[in-house]
């Protein structure tokens, strides 16, 4: 019985990891583009490896280093970072009980909890396979994120022009393939989703980048109102 499990157990950690990679590289892509940048801009090397490490959240990054690069002090891309992170928040509380017990365990997985692990982990079918999966997925992409930012800000300017690649495509498009599944499989959820993403795309040219996502949880006031009891089918 053990071995079944431990069978079972392994081809699951197996599937994650490829199903992960995606994720990973996508994050390793835009990771480098970060870390060229930053430095590009004129920020030393180690401005964008320790905020990497520190701050961990992509859209809060890019931000707080696009005001330091157009004049603005650290107070103000501290709060630029802080309020476009705060969406993280609703994220923490959807995947809490994959981090598993244990004070330290919590405030690891709090540090790893992203747009990406969390969509990821929730995709998953069952609590043990959601653990699993966030935690996986969780330190794979940390780790990616900040081997990318480390490449690309020794890489400096010798990219060049780092939007000409394309790069900002890849995380909405790593993101739409993991929700499509929960999305086909659940109407409410359907019904909820795209007046959120109508209400972020709307939004989008007006408000700086991670704004949108955050308005775009207003949906999930309409999901608590349809699965009420007693909500129309």
């Amino acid at each position: 019985m053990r071995s079944v499990q431990r069978t079972t157990a392994a081809g699951t950690s197996t599937s994650l990891l490829r199903d992960s990679s995606l994720v990973w590289a996508a994050s390793g892509v835009v990771g480098v583009s970060f870390g060229a940048v930053a430095v590009a801009g004129g920020l030393p090397v180690w401005v964008p490896v320790v905020m990497s490490l520190l701050v961990y959240a992509a859209s809060a990054q890019f931000s707080a280093v696009g005001v330091l690069l157009a004049g603005g002090g650290p107070a103000a891309a501290v709060a630029t970072g802080l309020l476009l992170n705060t969406r993280t928040a609703a994220f923490s509380l959807a995947v809490a009980e994959s981090l598993g017990p244990g004070r330290a365990r919590r405030f690891l997985g709090a540090h790893l909890v992203t747009d990406e692990t969390a969509a990821f982990a929730l995709a998953q079918p069952d609590p043990v396979r959601r653990r699993r999966a966030f935690w996986i997925s969780g330190l794979g992409l940390f780790a990616v994120w900040n081997l990318g930012v480390l490449a690309g800000a020794l890489a400096g300017g010798a990219l060049g022009d780092t939007a000409r690649y394309g790069l900002d495509t890849a995380f909405p498009a790593v993101l739409a393939a993991l929700v499509l599944p929960a999305l086909r499989a659940d109407p409410a959820l359907r019904r909820c989703a795209l007046p959120g993403a109508a209400l972020a795309l709307a939004l989008t040219p007006v408000v700086p980048a991670g704004v949108p996502v955050l308005c775009a949880l207003a949906g999930l006031a309409l999901h608590r109102r349809l699965a009420a009891p007693g909500a129309a089918a």
